[in-house]
């Protein structure tokens, strides 16, 4: 029977150590998760790293991932986020040719995505976009049309709103 795989996303707090990225990556590897998203970051505390993973799984996998990740002595605590506790954030760069023609439809887009133009030239712009995954994915459907020369998209990073598990 077909289970259907769901896009999640975990927050795993690790200690800050040489080789810890390689230890998380490889256990997600090693049973079969494609990770679609992956950001390390600092936290507060220097002695605690944050890695953010994007991947998707059936609710029962995804259970079995978390466990065995909480398992690694290198993990201080693992947390499945969504919407109701976590608040995530994506940033992409997008250089576009851009014609005189095109750049007043260009910029109307990039004011209903609040994107900013960092950088003009004759023949192109250089877009960016910060916020959800959803909003980074609706914003390059609707660039589609025009010629894309390169996209740059960062990994989710993500924060508890509040401690739910």
């Amino acid at each position: 029977m077909y289970k259907p795989l769901k896009k999640k996303i975990v927050s795993v707090l690790v200690k800050n150590e040489a080789n810890v990225l390689t230890r998380v990556v490889m256990m997600f590897g090693r049973r079969g998760f494609n990770i679609d998203s992956l950001t390390v970051s600092a936290t507060n505390d220097p002695t605690i790293s944050r890695i953010t993973i994007a991947f998707s799984a059936t609710e029962q996998s995804m259970q079995q991932i978390i466990t065995q990740t909480e398992k690694l002595e290198v993990v201080q605590s693992v947390y499945l986020m969504n919407s109701e506790n976590g608040m995530y954030r994506e940033l992409l760069l997008m250089k576009i040719k851009a014609s005189k023609e095109d750049r007043t439809h260009i910029l109307e887009i990039c004011n209903v995505y609040h994107a900013k133009i960092e950088d003009l030239s004759r023949e192109s712009m250089i877009i960016n976009v910060t916020g959800t995954p959803e909003k980074i994915d609706g914003f390059l459907d609707i660039m589609s049309c025009y010629d894309i020369v390169e996209v740059c998209r960062t990994g989710i990073a993500g924060i508890e709103t509040e401690k739910v598990r």
